[in-house]
């Protein structure tokens, strides 16, 4: 299959790569690498299937969200927060959906907070709405293309990397493994919490 990893720098995006690599063409894409796009910017989304067309599956790890204080949190901030991660995402499945070869694999990241998190409550409303994006797309897709949602927790190497006990975390080769699941697999409108 003709797979493109947008977000392939990151942490997640980088393993899901090299995962795939394995049994795939992978294309990556990221706002510096060798596939250029940045999920804020529609136009550059556009560009993306014009530079690799005839795609079997895309999957989107360049998904971020900030946390913030409610309390105090700019409007600004807020419609940013959403941008990226929601918005940005959206857009990319209008596209994929136009683009992809029959029977195509669009798979999307969300995240889970396993209790309330000070400052998550920008990115639960982001990962719920994307939940509810993916759950009712699913019924809408043309032509036998599925869509999925990977929702990983705290990644094990990140909370290494933020000088946290990373036993909480789940390592990111498992959290890679989803992905692949996901887009090898027959998964239709599931949200996938590794």
């Amino acid at each position: 299959m003709k797979v493109l990893v947008i977000g392939a720098t990151g942490t997640i995006g980088s393993a899901v790569a090299s995962a795939l690599e394995a049994s795939h063409q992978v294309f990556k894409g990221s706002r510096r690498g060798p596939v250029k796009v940045d999920m804020e910017d529609p136009s550059s989304l556009d560009a993306l299937f014009d530079e690799v067309p005839d795609l079997d599956a895309v999957v989107c790890c360049a998904a971020s969200g900030p946390l913030v204080d409610l309390e105090s949190v700019a409007d600004e901030e807020i419609v940013a927060g959403i941008q990226g991660k929601l918005l940005g995402q959206v857009a990319l499945v209008q596209r994929a959906v136009r683009r992809l070869r029959d029977g195509g694999s669009i798979t999307l990241t969300g995240g889970t907070f396993s209790t309330p998190l000070a400052g998550g409550s920008l990115g639960a409303l982001v990962n719920t709405g994307l939940e509810g994006f993916v759950r009712n797309a699913a019924g809408e897709l043309p032509r036998r293309l599925r869509i999925n949602l990977i929702s990983p927790g705290w990644i094990k190497e990140t909370l290494e990397s933020m000088g946290v006990d990373g036993n909480d975390g789940t390592p990111v080769s498992e959290v890679a493994r989803a992905y692949v699941t996901a887009v090898e697999g027959s998964a239709q409108g599931q949200t996938i919490r590794p």
